[in-house]
C-alpha cells in the first residue's frame, strides 16, 4: 500500500454523461475535480453505435465520439481524468469530514467532496451470438436504439414492466414485436401486461427463450426454443432488445450508503445529495426509471452544484470558527 496520500476537493468516480458533466460544472466552479474512470472508460454509451436522441446533435453521433468530445470538454476546463478503479471507500459521517478513497487497491485519496457515477450495467444473456451481435441489432435499450427498426420486425426478451413498456413502444414504431418470456406467465403488472395484450402487432411467446441470435455482422434471425418441449423455431427479425434489468455498479458502496433493495443509491428529495455529508450521487447508480444520457447529465450538473454549495457552506462555518 502506497504511503503518500494525495488531499484533492472533488473526486468524480465514473466516466459516463453524468460523470463528465459534473466534471465541466465541477472545474468551471474551481473545485479542481478528479476523475477516475473505472474499467469502462465513457460508460454504456461506448457500445452504442448511434445516438440519435442527445440534444444538440441534429445528425446524429457515435457513443464513443461522444464520450471523447465530453472529456476534451471536462479537461478543456481543468479536469484531471485519469485512467484508473477505485475499489475501497471510507466516507466521513462528519460535514466537512475527510473521504479516504483507495484507487487500484494502492492509491491512497483523501477528497473533500465525491461525485459518484458509476452508473448501471444492462443484465445480457451471455449468449455468444448475442455478445458478438451488440452493437450490431442486439441493444438493451429500445427506447434509445428502436427508431433505427421503424417498420422493420423485432424481438424483446423479458417479462416485467420494463420489458412490457418498451415492448408497447417498439409496437408504435415497429412492424412486428415477438416478445419472449421464460415462464408460462408475465412478472408485469396486470397494467402493462393489458397495454401488451391490447396491442395487435405484439406476439408474446412464453416458455420460450433464445437460443442463438442469427447473422454475422448484423442481426439477421433469431433461433428460439421452447423450455418445456425443447423445439426450436427460426424467425427473420433485424432488432433484438434485451430488457431483463440492470445492476448498478455500486457493490463498493454497501454498507456506507444507503441504496435500495436491488442496490441504487438512495438520494436526499430531488438532490443528488446521499446520506454521507459530502457524498454525491448522479446518473442511471442513483436513477433505474429513465436511464437516458441526457437524464445522467442532468444529475451530473446538479451533483456538481450541490458540491460547491456544500464546500461553500463548510468554508462559511469555518470562517465563522476561526
Amino acid at each position: 500500500m502506497s504511503e503518500q496520500i494525495e488531499r484533492i476537493k472533488t473526486l468524480i468516480i465514473g466516466s459516463g454523461p453524468a460523470g463528465y458533466t459534473a466534471a465541466i460544472y465541477a472545474s468551471r466552479a474551481d473545485l479542481k475535480p478528479v476523475m477516475y474512470t473505472g474499467m469502462e472508460p465513457g460508460g454504456q454509451l461506448t457500445t452504442t453505435t448511434e445516438v440519435d436522441n442527445f440534444p444538440g446533435y441534429p445528425e446524429g453521433i457515435d457513443g464513443p465520439t461522444m464520450m471523447v468530445q465530453l472529456q476534451q470538454q471536462a479537461e478543456r476546463f481543468g479536469t484531471e481524468v485519469r485512467i484508473g478503479m477505485v475499489t475501497a471507500v471510507d466516507f466521513s459521517d462528519e460535514p466537512g469530514g475527510v473521504h479516504k478513497i483507495t484507487v487500484d487497491d494502492s492509491k491512497q485519496i483523501e477528497a473533500e467532496t465525491v461525485i459518484i457515477s458509476t452508473g448501471a450495467s444492462a443484465k445480457y444473456l451471455n449468449i455468444p451470438s448475442e455478445q458478438r451481435l451488440r452493437g450490431g441489432g442486439v441493444s438493451a435499450c429500445a427506447v434509445c436504439d428502436g427508431f433505427f427498426y421503424k417498420g422493420q420486425e423485432v424481438a424483446i426478451v423479458g417479462a416485467g414492466d420494463t420489458a412490457a413498456e418498451e415492448a408497447s413502444y417498439l409496437a408504435n414504431i415497429c412492424e412486428k414485436v415477438t416478445m419472449l418470456v421464460r415462464k408460462d406467465y408475465m412478472r408485469a403488472s396486470k397494467a402493462m401486461q393489458h397495454r401488451v395484450n391490447s396491442l395487435d402487432n405484439i406476439e408474446v411467446r412464453y416458455n420460450t427463450e433464445v437460443d442463438e441470435v442469427l447473422g454475422d455482422q448484423v442481426v439477421e434471425g433469431l433461433r428460439m426454443v421452447n423450455n418445456q418441449t425443447g423445439e426450436k423455431e427460426d424467425i427473420a427479425i433485424t432488432g433484438l432488445f434485451i430488457a431483463i434489468g440492470h445492476k448498478p455498479n455500486t457493490d463498493i458502496f454497501k454498507g456506507q450508503l444507503d441504496m435500495d433493495d436491488t442496490g441504487y443509491i438512495l438520494t436526499e428529495g430531488k438532490s443528488t445529495k446521499t446520506n454521507k455529508p459530502g457524498v454525491f450521487a448522479s446518473g442511471d447508480v442513483q436513477d433505474k426509471e429513465y436511464r437516458q444520457a441526457v437524464t445522467a447529465a442532468g444529475t451530473g450538473c446538479m451533483a456538481a452544484l450541490d458540491a460547491e454549495r456544500y464546500l461553500a457552506a463548510i468554508e462559511s462555518k469555518e470562517a465563522l470558527v476561526s
